[in-house]
């Protein structure tokens, strides 16, 4: 059987720790993910970032969707309901409607991980919504995912 997986890499990661410019100690910038084996049926694309050893299990720090189809989700997206020149939603997490980097208490290490969905829809949901809100509506749509993840202190 052929692997569905959808494969992820990202620069903003190296030897699985988050270089500073993309957490929320340094610029708190969204790095750029590059897909692999993107479906040719994906119509568009998804990304959560969560932290996986926070108290609130996977406690969301970013969560966007209707992202166009591209092998290369480009990173700097800005803060906003809407990321311009995208067509994309960005909901609220971490309480607010934009990427919010790594940043676990001093002294302690986190595992912050990264999600890409690809959909065969848009998803009609408010920028107002959560990740869990995202997650329901996109049941039954997601074609493939797939994670990379990374720690920082």
């Amino acid at each position: 059987m052929e692997d569905q997986t959808l494969h992820i890499r990202c620069p903003g990661i190296q030897d699985g720790k988050f270089l500073p410019d993309h957490t929320g100690r340094g610029k708190d910038l969204s790095p750029e993910l590059i897909l692999e084996r993107l479906s040719p049926e994906a119509r568009t694309l998804a990304v959560t970032l969560e932290d996986m050893s926070h108290p609130i299990k996977g406690f969301a720090h970013w969560v966007i969707w209707n992202l166009p189809v591209s092998d290369i989700i480009p990173g700097a997206i800005p803060a906003g309901k809407a990321a311009p020149g995208l067509g994309a939603v960005q909901g609220l997490a971490y309480g607010l409607h934009r990427y919010a980097g790594p940043k676990p208490p001093r002294g302690k290490t986190h595992t912050y991980r990264f999600t890409v969905y690809a959909l065969d829809c848009t998803l009609d949901l408010n920028s107002g919504a959560r990740k869990k809100a995202f997650l329901r509506a996109a049941e039954g749509h997601i074609l493939q995912s797939g994670s990379i993840s990374g720690d920082f202190e």
